[in-house]
């Protein structure tokens, strides 16, 4: 059967569709067209994205009418019924031969490769080639927004603009106006065998009834138009005769009969049906008006705003058996609940079920994290257990949450269906993902919920599972992903030597916060209940503390690292002990703020870092530096330790710490700062001081004056004063250091990204021009740089005329490992310099 559908939801592997009378149905990935799933198995059988390949929701919008046809019906466990649909154009226009193809007619396409002048689509006719211009899709292509050109596997609604060689070759528009003037007349050859859902006609009224009307169409075809697709507010005003504009919605294979919609958003192709107002869906109405009753489908309302609604038979009682129609005879009054809308009907969905008014879920965004929630047992597997909470809404019980101990054999505990109170520990409603607990202590729990990091204010107790449990302490997890750490001297009132011997992965316990910095996310806590910090207390370590780290400002230790965060990394201090848990902010991984940046997304969790430096201890954790300069100035004592020791005209090593429109701060190893003003930032005129230093960027500073007792120092920044002598040497040693940083980065891409190691200014390479822009600037892609933005400027592209699809030969500029950008060039007095 052929559908006019309206795409829903859109996800990586489906399409969900809104069919017409308030039916649904889904589009796999697998049926979208020949070339798509061409695609799909080349990756499956490289292993890798192939570059032509994108994914649904790049191709496809909510709000987007589409052809479908019928490929299944399958019923599920519950007696609902699971509408499998394709929009291959090969499935689709089937009906259709080049004889029968005319100009003016519209039909389902899909891109089947980009050509310089244009695309080849499939229209899914045997022996017909359709090629459809830029100059005809460019229009199409400002309008849905999804990239500068056509994806292979995109889905077209397609106006032939001309057939040539009897139908072998076409040329096609995808031009929204073009398309949405279109009309199916009686010189397109439309037959009963290819008609296609889409189509707008010019229809005659034949017969007015209560429920609807029969029309007749392109000369000899009958249709119906049903009352939920008569125009509402023409409703009372068709008759016999009258010519109306209409939108074919359904063609069956078996019986022809052919189903027409009057209502005005089909009435121009390539138009997109009204949407619900957000807060309605839900809602629970007292009144709604019985306007007909069908024995066998259901029950069509008129709501409280004069709209019309659709309950199916199932949503009229408890169960089928039970519906009484004479409790729905036209102008009866029932409460009710909106608990879908059909797009295609542009017709909310209600139900009359008791338990669905009441019922406190209805979708994934209904529920929020740390609710308390009933639910049904639907299978045990390895991972956990599958949970229904309401109709369409499946969470998840990970094995570790089945019980306050783990369960070897929980289909011991638990049966199927057998009723189970849980708690949300994450939802999230675009991915349809639901997290839940069984754990007694978190479900009984009337302690405050811990779901975002901005909620942990220092003296809060509230209770967290243990997920890990080594030498350095214990990580605790809340809801919505929230961890912290439990360092080891806030175990418990006596010292834990062996924290993994006392405490197991899943253990509930109440825990008390002590620090949390929300933008870093970290988070400090202690199972220590009794020890709350007063308002002076900010968690500084004492003296014994001090004694067991064992470190001094400037020593020099390994670490490993623990995890990375946005913004650093969280490392413990190798042959220590104690395993020292310490934090490397990104900006101090180097000198170059680039370099930093850079290293930080190289490095992974489990490597090794030689030679860090122990920077400062300022209480709530450890702070390490590899900047070079740093390390230097401090070995060889080139530092303050205090502000009784600055003194004018000093040169001091430092990093900028933050960037004001009037100066920056400079800090200093020991924690001494100061402001060079803006005046004194450089030898060129400073109009914006952020076009001219950076946060964490090394400098050397010369101290201008002091203010002893505002405790305050001046710095200037400028070059041509910060020189100790030697600026040649000086100037070696930095770029000396930056390549030996570069080698070092090269080293770790290796490991994770070995392609954009291979790409070094000076090689030549062989690309195919993606694309050309209004600039100038070229886009290219090729084997050797997958996964990488090639462009060339268009100085670079010297006096070469190039068009999408040419393979040209690429002299390499730059390569940006961190934004994975490469720069080339074609000028030839490049490409002809030996390498």
């Amino acid at each position: 059967m052929l559908l006019l559908g309206c795409i829903k939801e859109v996800s990586g592997y489906e399409l969900a569709i809104s069919l017409p009378n308030g039916l649904s149905g889904f589009v796999p990935v697998t049926q979208i067209s020949d070339a798509y799933s061409k695609l799909l198995t080349k990756q499956v059988a490289q292993g890798e994205l192939p570059e032509e390949l994108n994914s649904l929701p790049d191709m496809f919008s909510p709000g987007t009418l589409v052809r479908c046809i019928v490929t299944s019906i399958e019923k599920r466990d519950g007696g609902s019924r699971s509408v499998k649909l394709s929009i291959d154009p090969k499935q689709v226009n089937k009906g259709l031969s080049s004889a029968t193809l005319a100009a003016g007619m519209l039909l389902s396409g899909s891109v089947l490769s980009v050509e310089d002048h244009g695309y080849l689509i499939d229209i899914g006719v045997t022996g017909t080639h359709a090629f459809l211009p830029h100059q005809k899709a460019k229009n199409y292509i400002k309008a849905v927004k999804k990239g500068p050109d056509l994806k292979i596997g995109q889905n077209l609604n397609c106006l032939i603009v001309e057939v040539k060689n009897e139908g072998r070759v076409v040329s096609l528009s995808i031009d929204r106006s073009e398309v949405a003037a279109s009309i199916a007349t009686e010189r397109q050859n439309w037959a009963l065998s290819n008609l296609l859902p889409g189509l707008v006609v010019k229809a005659r009224v034949q017969k007015v009834a209560p429920l609807g009307m029969k029309v007749t169409f392109l000369s000899y075809f009958t249709g119906i138009v049903d009352f939920m697709h008569i125009d509402p507010e023409k409703s009372m005003s068709y008759s016999p005769d009258q010519v109306v504009k209409a939108c074919v919605l359904s063609v069956h294979p078996t019986s022809r009969a052919v189903r027409l919609t009057l209502r005005s958003p089909f009435l121009h192709p390539g138009g997109a049906p009204r949407q619900l107002p957000g807060q309605r869906m839900g809602a629970v109405l007292e009144e709604a008006t019985v306007k007909a009753f069908y024995k066998q489908f259901g029950a069509v309302f008129e709501l409280d705003d004069g709209t019309l609604a659709f309950a199916r038979l199932k949503h009229l009682s408890k169960t089928r058996k039970s519906v009484k129609p004479g409790a729905f005879k036209e102008g009866c009054k029932h409460k009710c609940r909106i608990i879908d809308y059909s797009l295609m009907d542009e017709m909310c969905i209600v139900s009359l079920k008791h338990e669905i008014i009441e019922a406190r879920f209805l979708k994934y965004q209904d529920i929020h994290t740390g609710d308390v929630v009933q639910g049904k047992v639907l299978s045990l597997k390895p991972t956990g257990m599958q949970v229904k909470v309401a109709d369409g809404i499946r969470g998840l019980v990970p094995s570790l949450h089945l019980s306050d101990v783990i369960l070897k054999q929980p289909e011991k505990k638990y049966n199927i269906g057998d009723e189970v109170k849980c708690r949300v520990l994450e939802c999230n409603p675009g991915g349809k993902k639901l997290i839940l607990t069984l754990k007694k202590s978190l479900v009984q729990s009337k302690l405050p919920v811990l779901s975002n990091y901005e909620d942990a204010k220092p003296g809060l107790i509230t209770h967290g599972f243990v997920v890990c449990a080594r030498e350095f302490g214990c990580i605790v997890k809340f809801y919505n992903d929230v961890k912290g750490l439990v360092p080891k001297n806030e175990l418990g009132s006596e010292p834990i030597s062996c924290p993994d011997k006392v405490f197991y992965e899943g253990q509930v316990l109440k825990v008390m916060v002590l620090k949390c910095e929300p933008q870093q996310e970290r988070l400090l806590l202690s199972f220590r209940l009794s020890s709350k910090p007063g308002p002076e207390d900010k968690w500084k370590s004492t003296p014994k503390e001090k004694q067991e780290v064992k470190y001094q400002i400037g020593e020099i230790v390994d670490v490993k690292i623990l995890k990375k965060k946005d913004n650093g990394l969280e490392v413990s201090i190798v042959e220590d002990e104690d395993n020292v848990v310490a934090w490397i902010p990104t900006l101090h991984l180097s000198d170059f703020v680039a370099t930093s940046k850079l290293l930080w997304h190289c490095l992974q969790e489990g490597d090794v870092l030689p030679r860090v430096m122990y920077l400062s201890d300022k209480g709530e954790h450890i702070i390490l530096s590899r900047k070079s300069a740093v390390i230097s100035a401090v070995q060889e004592e080139q530092v303050v330790r205090s502000f009784s020791e600055i003194q004018p005209g000093m040169l001091l090593t430092g990093y900028v710490r933050n960037v004001m429109p009037f100066g920056v701060f400079v800090e200093f190893p020991f924690g001494v700062t100061g402001l060079a003003p803006k005046v004194s930032m450089s030898d060129k005129f400073v109009t914006d001081t952020k076009d001219h230093f950076v946060v964490g960027q090394t400098v050397i500073a010369k101290v201008m004056s002091i203010d002893e007792e505002k405790q305050r120092v001046l710095l200037n920044l400028k070059v041509s004063e910060c020189s100790s002598g030697d600026s040649a040497a000086e100037s070696f040693a930095l770029l000396s250091q930056y390549f030996k940083e570069l080698k070092e980065i090269r080293n770790l891409l290796r490991k994770g990204e070995p392609s954009i190691c291979e790409l070094v200014p000076g090689k030549r390479v062989h690309l195919v021009v993606q694309d050309v822009k209004e600039d100038g600037s070229a886009l290219f892609s090729g084997s050797s740089v997958t996964g990488l933005t090639v462009t060339a400027t268009r100085y670079h592209l010297g006096d070469k005329n190039i068009a999408p699809g040419e393979r040209r030969k690429a002299f390499v500029l730059h390569v940006d490992a961190l934004s994975s950008k490469v720069y080339v060039s074609l000028r030839e007095e490049l490409l002809k310099q030996r390498p």
